[in-house]
């Protein structure tokens, strides 16, 4: 285990306060444990995990202080992610990995982007042409890949700032997209004229036969 694992804690429906005790905890509370550690095998397979599971009769007031009343509660790094239902396994999937990626470098090259992206085949040709391997991620078939890539490109970039593909690395350091490799590679990129506008941008839009 890593010595600096993300931490799960989980209060579920169960311990004692006073005279009352639950002895046997919530079915959502047991639905919660099994989706989180099956989500830990699967979807967050290499990623550090510590998970705390907690008798929330017992420690009422811990999670109250962070906004959390209703069991099952399910906090990641002390942040609430669900409570009082049954937990969400990409709720906790993108957390974990969003945790995790602001922690931890991420070496070498890599490619976030998807297969319907025109600039997405157009990097991985400059990539390939220059002779730079690279790891790539699809975004739509990934949701890891996903996750990741926001949680690393949004402190970059800045919140407010739409995050398209492909999103590069190189080195573990940031590029940008394809318009951004032309210094790595040494080659001849073709700008794309369409960066920054969205489909509705002036001069974007193509008129339709009525």
């Amino acid at each position: 285990m890593s010595e600096n694992p993300i931490r799960v804690t989980v209060f579920r429906w169960a311990g004692a306060w006073g005279p009352f005790k639950v002895n046997i905890p919530c079915g959502e509370c047991s639905l919660t444990k099994d989706v989180i550690q099956d989500t830990i095998e699967t979807e967050l397979a290499g990623v550090p995990v510590v998970v705390d599971m907690r008798d929330w009769l017992t420690e009422w007031w811990k999670p109250l202080f962070k906004g959390g009343w209703h069991a099952p509660i399910v906090l990641v790094e002390g942040k609430i992610v669900s409570q009082g239902a049954a937990l969400n396994r990409g709720v906790l999937a993108q957390a974990v990995i969003e945790a995790h990626a602001r922690r931890t470098p991420s070496p070498g090259n890599h490619v976030f982007g998807k297969a319907t992206c025109p600039h997405c085949v157009r990097a991985k040709g400059y990539l390939d042409e220059a002779g730079i391997d690279y790891a790539y991620h699809d975004v739509v078939k990934e949701p890891r890949a996903l996750y990741e890539m926001l949680a690393r490109v949004k402190p970059i970039v800045g919140p407010k700032t739409p995050v398209t593909v492909p999103q590069i690395w190189i080195d573990g350091k940031y590029v940008g997209g394809a318009d951004d490799l032309q210094k790595i590679t040494q080659l001849d990129v073709e700008p794309n004229t369409d960066r920054g506008q969205c489909s509705l941008s002036p001069g974007s839009m193509t008129k339709t036969a009525a």
